[in-house]
């Protein structure tokens, strides 16, 4: 037994649960933390679970579902609208609140720097300027990233990849608690204020999954409060529709686009899919949008006209002045090359930069110091380039929000300000629909350049952080500036809109990074309220995506692999055909009886060194003209509820007058199943007899041994298993397929190659 003293984690600031794994705690303590970490990409993490995804059809559940008879059934599906309902409009509150909150802060912060400036411009001193924007950043950003780094880790980043896995089937631990929902809510939020080169529309995704997740179980495990609500859905099954839903809610929230978040969600999300829940999904993303239009509408004052869809409005492009000719086809798919070289080159650079932070910069204190640098070196980088910056702009006709004089002439402002001191949102709007002349060139090309390394330093930092916004703000720029030299070159004719290329750029720029194409050309549509661009912007994004393929992966299946996660992609590699399901799968394994002792199984759960959570259930009969042949499966889960409830008889030949269970005690155990360590089991209750036959699924799926391992690829994914038993000819138990084992084998450069697996 551990003592409560050394539940402290050495080095992080957490009191742990108990209904925390005990045995992640006994391998953590005995090491201080290294210098380094050695880590490459070529390992299968052993920490990450998989979700059960198929329901375990025993006895209880059959039972309960042939009591439910059609008007229940109704009633199930009204409930589930209802769910898709109340995730839309939270997920739009919590979207609402995001924009309010940042607008007040971030507009508070650019009106104290900007008098400061404006005094100290006159009678000189400006490095007091420089120190004050600097601190403010850094200050704002600590506190955003030492929330995150010592408090809820998982909420770092944007969170996509991380819900990303949660759909495909794996457990990420934390990923969609109520205290990482408030954790990547406060910690965006300062992170934008901060002045980083984030956007706050990717952490919406995952704010929306968590939503989605809590509002579907019908109660808050973190609050401890059950509402008695929702009991139905309390498996990972329906969770997992639910969560696919929330991430489409969120995407509809950031961008305005409903139909955009349930492509996302279909495309980069979703890894089961079917035409029921597209509806659904659509109708919570629908509510969503409609939710932050109209808090927002109201908020702005104008409570009848509902005209901001999304938390980034990218505002009308209107078809007159940017229609586009057949001529114009090549240059935008040209744009849609250099977008995907220089995805290619930002994946690049993040991959080795992550790899770096993995290895040395894994304490929270260290990473809260990177977070603070990332920080003021962007402020700097801005001071410096406004105030190196000569190119001066008239003040009246401008729409600038905060405009700097600097040293320019009365009535005029500095135009690279607008750029920086702004957040990136509204620089992504300017650079859209700023008229011809508003920018010079050397502004953009030195813009372009600086946030581009910026934007790659900042991702991965310990804040929660989306990509989108930086990476089509670079894209807008280097789009402008490709469309003001286009207009040199052809003596400014009519067809050459700055505008119309910046949005091109930051469509071939973000398609570059992450590789979405069918989302993100109706994103990209439903933002800008514009369908003629459908055409041009799908060529983009389809050019950029093939020329990143050719170099380098997209940026969340980057981040996924680096995390050694056991990913299952939609195929298995494709030269796998020679393996076959003798070779793949796990052995010896550990099989229980029919009919078993208590003390074995306490036993057999208590084993550290093999933490499994499937156990197939073979014949107890002990004479040896008998093959031992598989009976079922039973989950280690449902043990660890079974001796909870100490259903067990004192010998082998009583008849069962236990307690029954209901299926209920299995669904209110979930999902935060007790340790086995946390159940005690007397030395007389370790003689008894545990009759597991209820309990079993009794139709476990089974692959016989020299199925080729595509076969049982697709069995596996297609089904979203969590065991798949090996069986031979007289269906003994030779074998077990998991996640890992198939997780372990994918393409490398020189063919197939086998991942090595690690406790990290």
């Amino acid at each position: 037994q551990l003592t409560p003293s050394s539940f402290l984690r050495i080095g992080q600031l957490s009191n742990v649960d108990l209904n925390e794994d005990i045995r992640e705690l006994e391998t953590e303590l005995p090491r201080q933390h290294p210098n380094e970490i050695p880590h490459n990409e070529k390992l299968l993490s052993l920490k990450y679970e998989s979700l059960d995804y198929d329901n375990s059809e025993n006895q209880l559940f059959l039972e309960e579902e042939r009591r439910i008879n059609h008007t229940a059934f109704r009633t199930v599906e009204i409930k589930r609208w209802v769910i898709c309902a109340m995730i839309g409009i939270l997920t739009g509150l919590v979207a609402c609140f995001i924009d309010i909150v940042v607008e007040n802060l971030a507009g508070l912060k650019y009106r104290v720097v900007k008098g400061n400036i404006d005094k100290f411009t006159e009678k000189g001193g400006l490095s007091f300027s420089l120190l004050l924007w600097a601190t403010l950043n850094a200050s704002v950003v600590m506190v955003g990233s030492v929330i995150v780094a010592f408090i809820e880790p998982v909420a770092a980043g944007s969170g996509i990849p991380q819900i990303k896995c949660y759909l495909n089937g794996v457990k990420i631990p934390h990923v969609v608690r109520l205290k990482t929902l408030v954790i990547k809510v406060c910690g965006v939020i300062l992170s934008v204020v901060g002045g980083l080169a984030v956007g706050k529309e990717g952490p919406m995704i995952h704010s929306g999954a968590v939503i989605a997740a809590g509002i579907s179980q019908g109660r808050s495990t973190s609050l401890k409060r059950d509402f008695k609500i929702f009991e139905y859905f309390r498996r990972d099954t329906e969770k997992r529709d639910f969560v696919s839903a929330g991430a489409a809610a969120g995407v509809s929230a950031a961008f305005g686009a409903p139909v955009g978040g349930v492509l996302f969600s279909l495309e980069e999300g979703a890894s089961f899919w079917n035409q029921f829940l597209t509806w659904r999904i659509f109708f919570a993303s629908m509510i969503s949008t409609f939710t932050l239009n109209s808090v927002l509408s109201v908020y702005h004052g104008n409570a009848w006209d509902l005209s901001s869809p999304g938390l980034i409005n990218f505002g009308r492009f209107d078809n007159e002045k940017m229609g586009y000719t057949i001529q114009e086809i090549p240059i935008f798919i040209f744009m849609g090359v250099v977008g995907g070289i220089l995805g290619a080159l930002f994946n690049a650079l993040n991959y080795w930069l992550t790899m770096f932070r993995i290895r040395y910069i894994h304490r929270p204190c260290l990473q809260v110091v990177e977070a603070m640098l990332v920080a003021a070196v962007t402020a700097t980088v801005g001071f410096v380039m406004i105030y190196c910056s000569r190119d001066c702009q008239p003040i009246q006709g401008s729409t600038v929000a905060y405009p700097l004089q600097l040293f320019c002439a009365d009535g005029e402002y500095n135009s690279m300000a607008t750029a920086f001191f702004n957040t990136p949102e509204k620089s992504v709007v300017n650079l859209f629909h700023d008229p011809p002349g508003s920018y010079n060139p050397m502004t953009l090309g030195m813009f372009t350049l600086m946030y581009f390394f910026l934007a790659c330093w900042t991702y991965g930092l310990t804040v929660s952080a989306g990509v989108f916004i930086p990476s089509l703000l670079i894209g807008a720029a280097w789009g402008r500036l490709f469309g003001i030299s286009l207009s040199y070159l052809t003596k400014g004719s009519i067809w050459a809109d700055p505008g119309k290329y910046a949005l091109m750029g930051a469509a071939a720029q973000l398609g570059g990074i992450v590789r979405m194409t069918l989302s993100l050309t109706v994103i990209m549509m439903e933002a800008t309220g514009n369908v003629t661009y459908g055409f041009p912007i799908m060529l983009v994004l389809m050019t950029a995506k093939i020329v990143g393929d050719y170099f380098v992966e997209g940026l969340y299946d980057m981040h996924i692999q680096l995390q050694s996660v056991p990913f299952l992609h939609w195929e298995a590699p494709v030269t796998s055909h020679s393996l076959t399901a003798r070779e793949v799968m796990s052995t010896p394994v550990t099989c229980l009886r029919r009919i078993e002792r208590v003390g074995t199984v306490v036993d057999i759960l208590s084993d550290t060194s093999s933490n499994h959570n499937g156990f197939p259930v073979v014949e107890s009969n002990p004479d040896a003209t008998q093959v031992a042949g598989l009976r079922g499966l039973i989950l280690r889960s449902q043990l660890i509820v079974l001796l909870k409830h100490k259903v067990f008889v004192e010998r082998a030949n009583l008849s069962l007058v236990q307690r029954r269970l209901k299926l209920k005690d299995f669904r209110d155990a979930y999902p935060r199943f007790p340790p086995i360590q946390s159940i005690h089991v007397s030395q007389d209750e370790r003689e008894c007899m545990i009759d597991l036959s209820e309990f079993m699924n009794p139709s476990p799926y089974t692959v016989p041994q020299e199925a080729s391992l595509p076969r049982v690829f697709k069995l596996f994914r297609a089904l979203g298993l969590r065991h798949l038993v090996v069986v031979d000819n007289r269906n003994e138990v030779v074998g077990m397929v998991t996640r890992k084992d198939l997780a372990r084998y994918r393409l490398g450069k020189e063919g197939l190659e086998e991942l090595s697996l690690a406790q990290t």
